[in-house]
């Protein structure tokens, strides 16, 4: 263990694209317990941006370069498909590992990176920071207060609308670099689901390429049935130019339906940060309301609260706290991605459970 309780814990972050440039290193120099001590990045331009947006940290060309500064910890927020090599890189080098989300290209290799992990001793957990969205903060708190009854439908969507698809490998890559809208958003999606309504006995979905060009997904419908019965409807679009509800939640006895999105990366993009007093609140034009066939009420929302993945990292790395999110939790999300894929490609419900 690199780091002690007493001192700020060196941060190396890999990546300065939009995950790391308006996601995490935010967030890591908000922690006062952390301090952004390097990023890996061999463009000049984002070089230039990472003195200009962080004085005092130091931008490195390589892995090499960073590991000679002695981090606490290391960050991945490169390209899916390199998600890999450079975790084992960093866990070799025996530096506890935060992997951006999809944790790996494929369920084996997330399975083989936990074990590397084991092997060695040291932290290793994925940044699932949705987990502290607002909608699904407010949802926990809806789903606890038992006026729904008995829960049998929970809808959740993340619509966008990009009708011109960009030159980007997120955009405009293929299965090679682990691209596409069932990677990018619905690995959120199928995460929340889990977190909510536990594991998934099967898995049906329809997986399709819409726009002219695109080599990977950009319009997908996954249905999961979880062991309990409940069932996810969940939807992820580039071609949406009116957005459905966020999300639902159909019972017995009520019905909560929630417009808009979590507000914490449109904060992070306009330079607030979780100090800010009204960081993460939703404005009440967005609560979402619950009914009961009779009456509608609005239900405030809880605000969202992404600084606390890192809180947690803290925790973890100076008392030996769970990590914020078990990695086998993403290994069981690429296997539904996997199932998913399967399901769209030969038209069936496959089953897990």
């Amino acid at each position: 263990m690199h780091g002690s309780e007493q001192h700020e814990l060196k941060v190396g972050l890999v990546g300065y694209g939009s995950g790391g440039a308006i996601f995490h290193a935010p967030l890591i120099a908000a922690n006062p317990r952390l301090r952004l001590d390097a990023v890996v990045t061999s463009n000049a331009e984002r070089q230039a941006q990472v003195r200009a947006d962080h004085p005092g940290t130091e931008p490195v060309a390589g892995m090499e370069a960073l590991f000679a500064r002695e981090p606490d910890l290391v960050v991945i927020t490169t390209p899916n498909r390199t998600h890999v090599e450079l975790a084992k890189a960093a866990l070799d080098a025996g530096v506890p590992v935060v992997v951006d989300k999809p944790f790996t290209p494929t369920a084996q290799e997330g399975r083989e990176l936990i074990e590397h992990a084991r092997d060695r001793g040291l932290l290793l957990t994925v940044f699932q920071n949705r987990r502290w969205d607002s909608d699904i903060r407010t949802v926990r708190k809806v789903l606890a207060g038992g006026e729904l009854g008995r829960v049998h439908r929970f809808e959740s969507r993340f619509d966008r609308w990009a009708p011109q698809p960009k030159p980007t490998w997120r955009d405009s890559g293929g299965a090679e670099d682990v691209a596409g809208l069932l990677y990018d958003l619905g690995s959120h999606l199928i995460d929340q689901s889990l977190q909510l309504f536990g594991p998934v006995a099967s898995v049906y979905a329809e997986i399709d390429r819409r726009r002219p060009g695109v080599r990977a997904d950009d319009d997908s419908f996954v249905s999961l049935t979880h062991a309990n019965g409940v069932r996810s409807h969940l939807w992820m679009s580039k071609l949406a130019a009116v957005s459905g509800p966020r999300l639902r939640l159909l019972g017995d006895q009520g019905t909560f339906t929630k417009h808009g999105t979590d507000p914490q990366e449109a904060d992070l993009r306009a330079g607030k940060r979780p100090a800010d007093d009204t960081w993460g609140r939703e404005p009440e034009d967005i609560w979402g309301e619950l009914g009961d066939g009779e009456t509608t009420r609005k239900v405030p929302s809880e605000p969202g609260a992404y600084q606390a993945f890192y809180d947690e990292v803290v925790e973890a790395l100076t008392v030996h706290g769970p990590a914020p999110v078990d990695p086998a939790d993403a290994v069981t999300a690429l296997d539904i991605i996997a199932a998913a894929q399967r399901s769209s490609e030969k038209q069936t419900v496959e089953r897990l459970l």
